[in-house]
């Protein structure tokens, strides 16, 4: 297959998983089954719960990921993967590889640094 950079969505492909925090929580998502808010609060310590809030929407409008609330006092609400959501899993594996490759090759240089 041919990839013609102007008609490329690499772009589009990025721009639902961009930021810094998006794969890692779909990757908790994936390979930790459903969370809910402070369980992902906790995973991902760095992370603000504002921006917490703010990539878990998102994710959920581009249907990756589906937010279910019980109707419990208080609300229970829990995150998880959807069906389209799992389709990410190869595309974030092949990041994850090339990442790991990239620091192998790049590593004198960081070590010089």
């Amino acid at each position: 297959m041919e990839i013609q950079p102007s008609l490329c969505n690499v772009e589009d492909t990025l721009s639902i998983i961009n930021g810094k925090w998006k794969a890692i929580i779909v990757l908790h998502l994936l390979y930790g089954g459903t969370k809910r808010f402070s369980e992902l609060k906790r995973l991902v310590p760095s992370i603000t719960p504002k921006m917490l809030t703010s990539q878990l929407r998102e994710l959920e409008e581009q249907q990756i990921i589906q937010r279910v609330v019980y109707p419990e006092i208080p609300p229970r609400v829990e995150y998880s993967i959807t069906e389209y959501g799992h389709s990410l899993k190869q595309v974030l594996l092949m990041l994850h590889q090339w990442g790991a490759t990239h620091l192998d090759h790049m590593g004198n240089k960081y070590q010089q640094g």
